[in-house]
């Protein structure tokens, strides 16, 4: 069972005609709705490839028999939510511009539960976005963890990534947050990846670098039309989750996250195009050669 902790949201994803400068405007080209909240996209991606998931999420009064509630259903992912009657569950909403760039707006709405909330004793988790000092805790507590900061980057103290990154096993970040932590921590790249046992580093197109025992290896990404990058470090996340659970090596594991990626992009929605096992194996052999089967699930 892989534990994922995070939230749950909808996610208005919007193309716009630039990313405007403050007090500035752009024009909104489309919006749709979508599925959404990192800790809940990665569960889905999980459940997809046909792992066994649950979700420690939190959600709004309205959540509920709700169309998202019954695709969870569907999904049979463990939910293990915290409800808040009065709350909305958490809404992002997202600003691309036509060469890819992003902007993010968040309302936290139920996800503020985290901050009170007591946090669970987990076996193997993934911390992806959620409150720092919720996740402090779940760490702190946890027999084997791994930790995604995501666009919460701007959140986490000092004190918080310390406390995390002395009870972790795996860091996975794309460059903007890795840089965002080295500002926090007042340290350099190389002095953050030395404090865990695997670091992993999403880089967009130019794929993923893994750090492992002082080996670095470069993973290149899947080329693909990109339709919307929204979500495609959530897919990266529960594509590697799921592989090195079943006991597959880091390396194969990135490859297998960086596959799973590749579906995301190809559609709006980060829970749209989800890849499941055989899909995920045909585009693996396609682009890395033929994937072997794994060891036996891995063991905290």
């Amino acid at each position: 069972m892989i534990e994922v902790v995070g939230h749950t949201a909808v996610d208005h994803i919007c193309k716009v005609s630039h990313l405007p400068s403050p007090n500035a405007s752009a024009s909104v080209l489309e919006r749709k709705v979508f599925f959404g909240g990192g800790a809940a996209n990665i569960a889905a991606g999980i459940s997809v490839l046909g792992g066994e998931v649950a979700l420690i999420s939190a959600v709004g009064g309205e959540f509920a028999g709700s169309e998202y509630d019954r695709w969870m259903d569907s999904l049979k992912i463990d939910k293990r939510f915290f409800v808040i009657p009065t709350a909305n569950t958490a809404t992002a909403f997202m600003f691309t511009d036509p060469q890819g760039a992003q902007m993010t707006f968040f309302e936290w709405g139920a996800s503020r539960a985290f901050e009170t909330e007591q946090a669970p004793k987990l076996e193997f988790v993934h911390m992806a976005t959620a409150d720092p000092a919720f996740n402090v805790r779940v760490a702190e507590k946890a027999e084997f963890a791994s930790f995604d900061p995501g666009q919460d980057i701007h959140r986490y103290t000092r004190e918080h990534l310390q406390v995390i990154l002395e009870n972790i096993d795996i860091l996975i970040a794309n460059h903007h947050e890795y840089s965002g932590m080295c500002k926090t921590l007042g340290i350099s790249h190389e002095d953050l990846i030395k404090q865990v046992p695997i670091a992993i580093e999403t880089r967009s197109s130019e794929g993923c670098q893994i750090t492992e025992q002082g080996n670095t290896t470069t993973i290149p990404a899947v080329t693909v039309p990109c339709v919307d990058p929204t979500g495609a470090g959530d897919g990266f996340r529960a594509g590697f989750l799921t592989a090195y659970a079943e006991g597959y090596d880091t390396i194969t594991s990135a490859k297998i996250g960086t596959i799973t990626a590749s579906f995301v992009v190809e559609h709006v929605g980060c829970q749209t195009a989800l890849a499941d096992r055989a899909r995920m194996k045909d585009r693996y052999t396609d682009t890395f050669g033929q994937l072997s089967e794994p060891q036996g699930p891995r063991r905290s």
